[in-house]
């Protein structure tokens, strides 16, 4: 068997160490290097996700596996719901992996070097052209706590405007609608995104419904 994920998992562990954090009485990751080369260590790295496949102990005292995807860099992703004109934008965009277009806002990855608050400005200039007047934190969300480790911040920004869309990303239209309909759109099934609803939920809360 190569060492190479072994290896990898090795580094991962040092540089990252918070992600291998164990809490009482939860799902222990073993850490000893034949451990971690029996259950496959990190499987898979691009510059966006690994995934990472860890030696644990169950708390009734079994051993095994479990898979996990994470970020390829430390730096949070961002959600952002740009508000315009007293509405919030939301974007038609393609998914590769559900095969469909969907309505959401803006987001991306973490950006290696970057504040939370610069990578939100960033992902809202690079798909909808928009330059941010204001940008209020709303807080963190998992995406998925049965799959990755990741933790996304959450934003809401003041625009001045939409510019040019990111087309070659999939994205093929921008549109401001009032707080309400979007909450409809959620009601009703046209909103399926996990994230647009999180951070539509979060703007409720802290208020900026207007």
């Amino acid at each position: 068997m190569s060492t190479e994920p072994a290896e990898r998992y090795a580094r991962l562990l040092a540089e990252r160490p918070e992600l291998f954090r164990n809490e009482p009485g939860g799902i222990e990751i073993l850490t000893a290097p034949d451990a971690v080369a029996a259950a496959g260590g990190v499987v898979y790295q691009d510059p966006y996700v690994m995934l990472v496949r860890d030696p644990v102990r169950f708390p009734d005292g079994r051993t095994g596996a479990y898979i996990r995807a994470v970020s390829a860099t430390a730096e949070q992703g961002c959600v952002v719901l740009p508000l315009l004109d007293g509405g919030v934008v939301l974007i038609e965009h393609y998914r590769h992996a559900t095969r469909s277009w969907l309505w959401e806002v803006p987001r991306g990855f973490g950006t290696a070097g970057l504040t939370g608050e610069a990578n939100a400005r960033k992902e809202l200039d690079e798909e909808i052209g928009a330059q941010v007047r204001k940008l209020v934190p709303l807080g963190e969300v998992h995406p998925d706590s049965g799959l990755t480790g990741d933790r996304v911040l959450l934003f809401a920004a003041y625009v001045d405007g939409i510019g040019r869309l990111a087309v070659g990303e999939g994205i093929r239209e921008a549109r401001t609608v009032p707080f309400a309909e979007a909450e409809a759109m959620i009601a009703d099934g046209r909103i399926t995104d996990g994230f647009t609803i999180a951070v539509l939920t979060r703007a409720r809360l802290a208020g900026l419904t207007g």
